[in-house]
Order: structure tokens, then sequence, then C-alpha cells
């Protein structure tokens, strides 16, 4: 930190309680009181150096005691005791710290060129143009010292200087020089190592990211803070380091926003701001956050919204830091979108509004993106990169739901809105949404059946895993309609696998046929064919085994579907047994078509079976027959070479 002494006298200043005395040998014979505090002093040095003293002095000659009071001087009696010092020539050393008191202070007193040439306007100007504002410690340190002496700093452009040289030197690249501007010296070759009594030693400065000026900027007020952050936008600084330096500053003063810490240590807080002070500070910095996406975590900015409900902030500020999460909601995390509601109400748990009007958000951006338009198919869904963010923001919401679900207080009608409120297309399977609706059905046994209904709705059948189709046929927590329509879909299935079986197997023999008429070629052909009737045989021998696997998977699947199917019935007929027969009987002639078909299935596959074992026994001898030739071809190459040695 720079420094510069301006005088080497001794100092003859001592302190008795609330009054200073100079001991120069001479009785004083002015008395000046700064507030609580009073100088007792000679007329002489102080008319000498000040134009303001030299008329107050002869204002009060008449008197037999000559009294001044200065109650308005910037800085009160610290700054008058730097004053009283230089006018009697006393060694001063002027720092980052108390310059700006002195300049101010200067200016008040009329310290001026023409009351005296070494004066201390010139003094303090000098140092502050030359010292000060060339490093960014010392500029950062006399800034802070500007809080206590407005408007009187503000009207000599100090606040203006120093924010326009720190913010000149914290737009600079840092990586350009390794270590921040403002601390360079001759202490650093140009080519970047470290000089000692101007020999290089080899050593490299550490370079210095572009966030090494954010701890120093939050030591500042906070409408300080605002100019520098102005200022250095003004400089064109990238809105990523901007947006970085206000998070920090409110991690560092909003005391809930510092819980947790995404990546490397925060901050802790240095101040305790009242409600109100953080209410304005929250609002403020929401106000001076770019409006781009990713330039602030998602985790952060639910944080930010956290706080805000807490602080019970202005609707505006809550409803821009929704929309906020909403433009980056597919990279929110569970725990984060879990916001307590802090209504008086208490109807639910967590704010189920806040996070509806959050994906509304994110919809509204992912249209005008071109994210929407006609729903894909799944195929579409699973490898197009533009519909990643949806369905993340799908798996999101439907862990969401099964999270609340428990939650009494939840309506049917609530949990639905925002279930159904993504798209179809966002969900390329439905067992989130299954199992947040099982959830919700659990919790709350008194539903009413037609709310039972219209919340199973929301569940397309045709998107279900196997686990879930399985686990959905034997939930009698589900309306009947429901379990019906996922055993008939997961019949259709099948006979969708069925029919692919049976085609391929038609498409092995047509190629065993090819082979057939393959064998009676040429003799001259007979190496060629005899090669691609190998590579036709190992083709065909792995289709089949992966057809046998897949038969025995069918198996496999037919045998549940039947077990599960006269559980279910057995089951049924228990509970028709109590509420009536007539319900038993309609259960199954409901379930008695799908029964014989599966049945039907199950033959189908069995004679697909059998036809592709016939198949592999024909190919079997197609490859004797192929090893034949082969043998053949072998031996007629070697009578012809006896023949040639012969000759």
């Amino acid at each position: 930190m720079g420094s510069m002494k301006l005088s080497s006298k001794p100092d003859a200043f001592t302190r008795r309680g609330q009054a200073w005395y100079c001991t120069t040998g001479l009785p004083s014979d002015v008395l000046v009181e700064v507030g609580e505090i009073s100088f007792h002093l000679h007329k002489f040095p102080l008319l000498s150096k000040s134009a303001i003293l030299g008329r107050l002095i002869e204002e009060n000659s008449d008197s037999d005691e000559c009294v001044i009071k200065l109650s308005d001087i910037p800085g009160g009696a610290k700054s008058f005791e730097l004053v009283a010092r230089f006018c009697y020539g006393l060694k001063i050393e002027l720092s980052s710290e108390n310059v700006v008191y002195l300049r101010c202070a200067a200016e008040h007193l009329e310290m001026t060129e023409e009351t005296s040439g070494d004066n201390l306007i010139n003094q303090t100007e000098s140092f502050f143009n030359q010292v000060v504002l060339r490093s960014w410690k010392d500029s950062l340190e006399a800034l802070r010292t500007c809080d206590g002496l407005l408007p009187h700093a503000e009207d000599l452009h100090i606040v203006k200087r120093c924010i326009e040289s720190l913010a000149g030197k914290a737009s600079i690249d840092p990586d350009l020089f390794g270590w921040p501007v403002s601390e360079h010296s001759t202490m650093q070759s140009p080519g970047g190592s470290v000089l000692w009594n101007g020999i290089s030693t080899g050593a490299k400065v550490r370079n210095c990211s572009s966030d090494w000026w954010y701890d120093d900027a939050s030591s500042l007020s906070f409408p300080t803070y605002k100019r520098l952050i102005y200022s250095m936008e003004s400089r064109g600084i990238k809105q990523e380091i901007i947006a970085g330096s206000l998070t920090y500053y409110a991690k560092k003063f909003l005391p809930g926003l510092n819980r947790r810490q995404s990546t490397g240590p925060m901050p802790l807080p240095t101040a305790t701001l009242s409600d109100e002070e953080q209410r304005r500070l929250l609002e403020e910095i929401d106000r001076m956050l770019p409006l781009q996406r990713g330039l602030i975590s998602t985790n952060v900015l639910l944080w930010l919204l956290r706080t805000a409900m807490i602080l019970k902030v202005d609707r505006a500020c809550i409803s821009n830091l929704q929309k906020r999460v909403g433009m980056q909601l597919n990279e929110a995390t569970l725990e984060d979108l879990l916001l307590p509601n802090f209504s008086y109400t208490m109807d639910t748990l967590y704010n189920v509004e806040c996070v509806h009007r959050i994906l509304d958000h994110f919809l509204a951006m992912d249209q005008t993106t071109g994210g929407g338009g006609a729903s894909p198919c799944l195929d579409d869904v699973m490898a197009s990169p533009s519909l990643a963010p949806i369905t993340a923001v799908a798996k999101l919401i439907d862990g969401y739901l099964a999270e609340i679900a428990p939650d009494i207080n939840l309506k049917p009608l609530k949990f639905q809105s925002l279930a159904a409120a993504l798209p179809e297309y966002a969900r390329p399977l439905d067992d989130g949404l299954y199992r947040a609706i099982d959830v919700y059905l659990k919790s709350h046994p008194t539903l009413a059946e037609a709310e039972r209904e219209q919340l199973c709705r929301l569940i397309d059948c045709q998107k279900l895993s196997l686990e879930a189709c399985t686990h959905a046929a034997q939930n009698e927590r589900l309306p009947l309609r429901v379990v019906v329509q996922v055993l008939f879909f997961e019949q259709l299935q099948l006979r969708t696998s069925v029919a692919g079986c049976l085609l391929v197997s038609d498409n092995l023999e047509a190629s065993s046929r090819t082979l057939r008429g393959g064998a009676v070629a040429t003799s001259g052909e007979a190496g060629s064919w005899a090669t691609a009737a190998v590579r036709e045989n190992q083709a065909l021998r792995v289709g089949m085994d992966s057809m046998r696997l897949r038969l025995m998977e069918l198996e496999r699947e037919c045998s549940d579907m039947r077990h599960d199917i006269r559980k279910l019935g057995r089951r049924r007929r228990r509970g028709g047994a109590v509420a009536g027969g007539g319900w038993a009987a309609r259960v199954q002639r409901m379930l008695t078509p799908r029964m014989m078909k599966l049945q039907m299935c199950s033959a189908q596959h069995d004679a697909a079976e059998q036809q592709l074992n016939d198949e592999h026994k024909k190919v079997e001898k197609l490859q004797e027959k192929v090893a034949k030739n082969k043998k053949q071809l072998s031996m007629d190459d070697g009578d012809d070479d006896n023949d040639d040695d012969a000759a």
C-alpha cells in the first residue's frame, strides 16, 4: 500500500482526555472545537495555511478568548487533527486510508495555493492521482472511506475517479499478465518472471482467474458496488463475470444463500442486515442480473427465489426469478425444486403453484425456440438432442409429483393440473408418472372412484415398461378399466412380437431355398459358391440362435401372463362374492377372449419354433454338402498339380 511523508518534524501533539495540546513552549491563543474534541493551538500556523481559519480568527480577534467551532468539517475531529499537524509542519504520512479525509477537509478549509504555496490541496491531489489511482488495493481502500465523506467526496469526483480506476483494472483480462493488472510493477519482467534486483529469477507468477476481484468488490457498500458494476458493464466486461460477482455479493450478505456450496469456498457473511435491508438488496440484485440463460446456476436461482419468498419481496421480483429458473429448468435438481410453502394459509407443504408457474415459463420458452410443434414419435424423442431438455424436465416433474404426493392436503385437481401440463412427447415412458399417481392413490385412500379414473387417464398404457405393466396388472388401487387396458396392450405387444418371429422364419426359409438352388451351379463356379454358402450358413446360424432366445423369452412372458390372469380372476371372484355375483361374471366375460387369444399366440409361436428346427436341419445338410464340395475342389486342385509336375 502506497504512502508518502509530508514532513520530518517530530510530533508535538499530545492528547489529554478530550483535548489536544501543541507542546511548542508557547501558550495557545486559539481554541478550536470540533464536536466533543477541543484543540488548543496557535493562530499563526492556522491562518498561514487556511483561508477559512484565517477569516474565523479575524472575526474573533476582539474577544478575550479566540474560540472557533468547526461542526461541519468533513471527517470531524479525525480530519482536523491531520490538518492541524500539517499546519504546524509536523510529520504526516499520507496513505489511501487518510488521503480522502485530508483532501475533503483541505477543500472545506480552503487550503489553496493562494493561501500557501505548499498547500494541502495540491499535496493530497498529487498523491491521490499518482499513487492511489494506480493501485487496485489503494483505490479500493480510498473508495471505502468515501462512504463517510459524502457528499464532499462526490463533489470532488473522488468516488467517480476511484470507480473508473477499479473498473478499468477489473475489465482487463488478467491472463494477459498473470495477475491483477493493478499490482504490476518493476518486480516483473516482460516475460512474466519475477525480478530480484533487476535479475530474473525464472519463477513465474501464478495465473489469476477472471473472478479475482469478487471478494474485494463485495467489501463495498451496495450503492458504491452498484455504480462499480454499471461502470464495468459500460466497458464491455462479459455478462457471465458480472453475474458471478452479483452472485458472490448475494451469498455474502444474504445468509440463506450460504447454506449450500456449489463449487469452491463460499464467502461468510461479514455483516448482519435487517430484513428490510436484505429485501431491498435482493430486489436490486434481481434488477441488475442479466436476463440471459446459463449465466447463473439453477440451484443458486432457486435459492434466491426461496429467500425472496421468505423475505416477502415484491411480486415483480419473484415473477422475474421464476422466469429465470424456468429458462433453465432442465438443469434443476429435485432437492432444489422442493420449495416450502411460506403462505399464511399453509394449505400444502410445498409451493406447487410456484413450480407450476416455473414449468409454464419453460414450456413457453420451449415453444419459442422451436422445441414444440407436432408430437414426435418415441424414437425421435430418444434420438433428438433438441428434445433432451424437455424429457429431462418431464423426468424432474414426475419425481416432484411423487415427492409431493403423500401430502394429505394436496388436492387431486392441483396434482392433475401439474401432471398434465407437459405435452405427450415429453415422456418417452410413463413409468415415472405411473409411480407418482400410485403414490398419490396410496396416500389418499378415500379418493372417489371418479377422481381415481380421472387421474389414471393421464397414463398412456402403451408407454409403460414391462415391469410397470406387471405392477399395474396386480395393483388393487387402480380402477378395473385401467387394469384391463394394461392387459390388452401387453397382449397386443405379444402378438406383434410373435408376428415378427414368423416373418423372420419365412425369410430364413427363402434363404435356404436360394442355397439349394445354388447347389446345382456349374463346376467352374463351385469355389465362389462354396465361400458364399459358408458365409450364409454362419449368418443363418446366428439368426436362428437369436430367434431361439427370443422365442424362449416370449414363451416365458406368455406363461407369466396366463398366471397373472388366473390370479386376477381368482381375486376378482373373491371380491365379487361380497359385492355380488354379477361383477365376477362381467370380469370373466371380459378376460375370456383375451385368454383365448393368448392361447392361440402360444400355439403359433410353438409352430414357429418347430419350423425353425426343421430349417436348422436343412441348413446342416447344406453345410455338409458345402463341406463335401470344398473337399472335392481341393482334390481336383491336387490332381491338376500332379499332372503339371509329370509334364
